[in-house]
């Protein structure tokens, strides 16, 4: 139920990569530059600056959507917990309602007795009429 929504998620669990951007090797020492090193390490160096910019762009629109998609997978959530009270609300509702309605049943069973009663003595009447009409003829 909490597992992470993606497999690569950021997460306690998964730090991510820990990896960098490196464009060039560290130079740990000290050395000359000729002019046509100096002239590409320049051509590279303003290359990377636009696409960092651009990355920065990139970045902000990613965490954006990162946000937008958090919201609603919370509005999700919320809409889920509405269902799930909305249902328990309804079957309380239909738990009360079969609790009722047990509760008339001997009610249900006293009329159907009176039916019954009346049936009998009823029939008994109509016996008894049967029974002086043959004793007449």
């Amino acid at each position: 139920m909490l597992a992470p929504t993606d497999p690569t998620v950021i997460n306690p669990v998964n730090p991510g990569s820990w990896e960098t951007v490196r464009t060039a090797p560290v130079n740990d020492t000290p050395r000359y530059f000729n002019k046509a090193e100096a002239d590409a390490l320049k051509r590279v160096a303003t290359q990377k600056k636009e696409e960092a910019r651009q990355a920065k762009r990139a970045y902000k629109s990613l965490k954006k959507l990162e946000e937008s998609d958090a919201q609603v997978h919370t509005a999700h959530r919320r809409y889920i917990k509405g269902v799930a009270d909305s249902e328990l609300t309804k079957k309380r509702s239909d738990a009360t309602t079969a609790r009722h309605l047990h509760a008339l049943r001997p009610e249900y069973a006293r009329l159907g007795f009176g039916l019954d009663r009346a049936e009998n003595k009823a029939q008994q009447r109509i016996d008894e009429l049967k029974a002086k009409v043959k004793e007449k003829y």
